[in-house]
């Protein structure tokens, strides 16, 4: 109901001697009928729009799609997609939610925006999807879906606060995460602020060194990197899975991190952001992550592939310095961490000095 109908009954209930003192004075002369302007409410830039029946929550900002909370059935995994530029251009591959052309169907897992960890109590919760085979599905975690605590609309941001379960394959809880996302976008610069608290709940829990998590994208095919051999990537329980060679032609891609290192050399190297820039078209577009001074392993290392995958993983340090650094890092039974994120989505070019700007700021937060 809008605001005028809820008023419709009680203007019902006013008697006549009410009507007639609006207009004449207790002298009986005519008084002028005063009207108040009743304020207008104006839709906020930046909304949220909820809807249960397709388990997912819109952003949309001034009328346009930047991304969706998703929670459907079919993945282990809330996610965030797609994520859209100012311009409109979808930026996350496509599989395995909607039906593509000219993609990789490798890893299967690897959806949208997402996050979660490769060595939970020995759980894997980032290989994870139902292309899992069912005699192994004892070795993978589910990150399943609670409740939606908040949505915010507004004219600077919208914020989104969920609530989430890391599952073992039983259903026992081991760890509670807290969320809230921010989303801010104008001009040309979108962004999404992730604050992510995790609380161990049924036991104390191990997130063991490796090198897969926490916060990941998979980026359509025109900001991978340009590649000309085929690969095989293992995941930590030894699964192969092999990545072809496609067609390279509009393929644009190229990373570089806060310290100007480039390409696939930004892959294993620690820095406070890392930004994937290319172009569609005439469109240029950049993805940059931001770290946070806060974060458990700052500054966090880079899981950067040049077939579109692109994370930020604090707690994989035996992995990534060739077993010089060790963390293991542990939550006793009832402890809880928060990392906190930034993904900045924009039309043109980020410069260096801009991003440690954001990076300097977002930490101040």
């Amino acid at each position: 109901m809008n605001k005028t109908i809820l008023r419709l009954p009680a203007m019902k209930q006013i008697g006549a001697m009410g009507l007639i003192a609006l207009f004449f004075s207790c002298k009986g002369e005519t008084k002028k009928q005063e009207t108040t302007a009743m304020p207008q409410e104006t839709e906020k830039r930046i909304q949220l729009v909820s809807n249960e029946a397709d388990k997912m929550v819109e952003v949309m900002i001034d009328g346009k799609l930047f991304t969706s909370y998703r929670y459907p059935d079919n993945i282990k995994k809330p996610v965030l997609y797609p994520l859209v530029t100012p311009a409109g251009t979808k930026i996350t591959r496509k599989f395995p939610l909607e039906p593509s052309t000219g993609e990789r169907v490798d890893h299967p897992h690897h959806v949208g925006v997402w996050f979660n960890y490769g060595d939970v109590n020995g759980l894997d919760f980032w290989n994870n999807s139902d292309s899992i085979i069912v005699e192994d599905r004892d070795k993978y975690g589910t990150i399943v879906h609670k409740t939606i605590e908040a949505v915010e609309d507004g004219d600077e941001q919208g914020v989104l606060r969920v609530k989430m379960d890391w599952n073992t394959p039983g259903g026992t809880t081991l760890i509670e995460e807290k969320t809230t996302f921010v989303f801010k976008g104008e001009g040309s610069v979108y962004s999404i602020d992730r604050m992510t608290t995790l609380t161990a709940i049924a036991e104390d829990v191990l997130f063991k060194d490796n090198k897969e998590g926490m916060l990941g994208i998979r980026v359509t095919r025109a900001l991978e990197l340009p590649s000309d051999k085929p690969t095989i990537f293992t995941d930590a329980n030894g699964n192969p899975t092999p990545v072809a060679v496609l067609d390279n032609e509009g393929v644009n891609g190229n990373y570089i991190n806060a310290e100007g290192v480039e390409g696939l050399d930004t892959w294993g190297k620690r820095s406070n952001w890392v930004n994937l820039y290319s172009h569609i078209g005439d469109e240029k577009i950049a993805l940059a992550i931001l770290d946070h001074k806060s974060n458990v392993g700052y500054p966090t290392y880079w899981h950067s592939r040049g077939y579109g995958l692109f994370a930020a993983n604090p707690l994989g340090q035996a992995v990534f310095s060739d077993g010089k650094e060790e963390l293991n890092f542990q939550l006793k039974k009832g402890e809880s961490t928060t990392f906190k994120h930034r993904i900045v989505v924009a039309n043109g070019e980020l410069a260096p000095q801009d991003l440690n700007a954001m990076f300097e700021a977002f930490s101040a937060q």
